[in-house]
């Protein structure tokens, strides 16, 4: 008896996403997912406390790090249009072997960021009222954001940009606060930077900025999401593109301002140096305690901000997986379902944020690590796509082509070299993160090889998703 013929997956029929948000709407949701304030209040505090006030000129070098990675984005998002967001770029640039191993790493990825984001959220609150339980009130926050996330895009473009509104206020309020008590000029920081080093005040070596602008890099993150919301996007191709360069630009001036505006305004750099809160130290100093409040109380705010954000995106990458036929058939009608009255892929995110929700529960410092470096691989492989696209004719169609190709995706692989380098130097997180994602990569190419021999022919990425050929 011959045995029977594997056949291929058949992705299921899907009604497209209603293109209903234009500009304004995707990058109220995009800056959310950024989170700036909670860059600010989170990440900076690192990057002052390695390179002191060369955390201006550490800042200052991933922006320009940041705008070559916008340029390779909005080429690839104006290509390829696609709710699955990097994976669709990859594969559809570098092949179906390298979009299907980063989005199964981006399955495990997915789940990581909302959990960090929550419990972050949850530490200033404990500050402001302490007690609050830290896990269930995250477990709270991603709950909430599942549930907003199942209501129409529009509705949570409306409410992510009330939140972003709060958020952009208490970064204003710092920013005001560093320019009404200026005490050194900005050219000090970027030809006389200094660091703590056993309580006094030394020269800050290069060395120590270039690590830290590795950090830095981390903190204008996010910029990209928006080609996840462009299949409900007017003229996508062409509005994408320009969504992301807005919303690079507003991010970095969001963060640069007011740390800058701190930093000048100080009037004890030796206290602010040595504190693991400066900027709330800051607003202390110079707003007096119930400012301090005010402005926790928004970065609050802010990160729940980013999760429902997030929650969003991860909802479309995972609708965009199923509707690409990746898993079991009945696995993948589900999560293509959409609500009848919302219009959204319901199922998708109640997973997406059942899944964070479940994620919580793993200890802090052990998320860091796994959340760590897949930014880096992430970056790593649009670099390459954008290269590989133009050589080959893949991006040919593009409504948007980056200026001075190959200028920002070769200048974005040294960097980001350098930044594996920084990474791999620091045993705590940095070095665990990259064998985390080492081991996910090999874990997906098992996985891919697997799936390929089972459908009987070679997986190929095609405009409605992973399909098949046979030999």
């Amino acid at each position: 008896m011959t045995p029977a013929t594997p056949q291929p997956a058949t992705p299921p029929q899907t009604a497209p996403f209603p293109r209903t948000m234009k500009v304004t709407g995707v990058l109220l949701l995009t800056l959310s997912a950024v989170t700036p304030a909670s860059s600010v209040f989170v990440i900076i505090p690192g990057i002052i406390s390695q390179a002191g006030t060369g955390a201006f000129v550490s800042l200052t070098a991933a922006a320009l790090v940041a705008l070559a990675m916008a340029l390779v984005y909005a080429e690839l998002a104006s290509a390829f249009p696609h709710a699955g967001g990097e994976y669709a770029m990859m594969g559809r640039t570098l092949g179906p072997f390298v979009g299907y191993v980063f989005m199964g790493m981006n399955v495990v990825g997915s789940t990581l960021a909302p959990a960090v984001l929550a419990l972050g959220a949850s530490d200033y609150v404990t500050g402001i009222w302490p007690g609050t339980p830290r896990i269930p009130f995250a477990m709270g926050i991603v709950g909430v954001s599942m549930l907003l996330g199942v209501l129409n895009i529009r509705v949570n473009a409306w409410v992510t940009g009330l939140f972003l509104l709060v958020e952009v206020i208490a970064l204003a309020v710092l920013g005001a606060l560093g320019f009404a008590h200026i005490h050194r000029p900005p050219t000090e920081f970027l030809l006389h930077p200094v660091s703590l080093s056993l309580g006094a005040l030394v020269p800050t070596p290069i060395g120590m900025m270039g690590l830290a602008t590795a950090v830095a890099i981390f903190s204008y993150n996010g910029f990209g999401a928006a080609v996840y919301f462009s299949e409900e996007m007017h003229e996508a191709p062409r509005l994408v593109a320009r969504t992301i360069l807005l919303a690079l630009i507003l991010t970095v001036a969001f963060e640069f301002v007011p740390v800058t505006a701190v930093l000048m305004g100080s009037s004890d750099l030796r206290a602010l140096l040595a504190s693991h809160s400066p900027f709330s130290a800051f607003l202390r100093e110079t707003g007096g305690p119930w400012v301090d409040v005010f402005v926790s109380l928004g970065i609050a705010l802010a990160i729940v901000n980013a999760v429902i954000a997030t929650v969003l995106i991860n909802a479309r990458f995972l609708f965009s997986s199923g509707r690409d036929g990746i898993w079991h058939g009945w696995f993948n009608t589900a999560l293509v379902r959409m609500h009848g009255r919302f219009q959204s892929p319901w199922i998708a995110t109640l997973l997406a944020g059942a899944s964070a929700t479940a994620t919580c529960l793993i200890p802090f410092h052990i998320l860091l690590v796994m959340n760590g470096a897949g930014v880096v691989v992430m970056y790593l492989l649009l670099c390459l796509g954008a290269i590989v696209g133009r050589v080959t004719g893949a991006t040919a169609h593009a409504a948007y082509r980056m200026p001075l190709f190959p200028l920002a995706p070769a200048f974005g692989l040294l960097a980001l070299g350098y930044v594996v380098y920084a990474n791999w130097l620091d045993v705590d997180v940095g070095r665990p993160s990259l064998i985390f994602n080492l081991v996910l990569i090999v874990s997906a190419t098992a996985y891919f090889l697997f799936l390929r021999r089972r459908r009987g022919g070679s997986l190929a990425m095609t405009e409605s998703g992973f399909g098949v050929k046979r030999p």
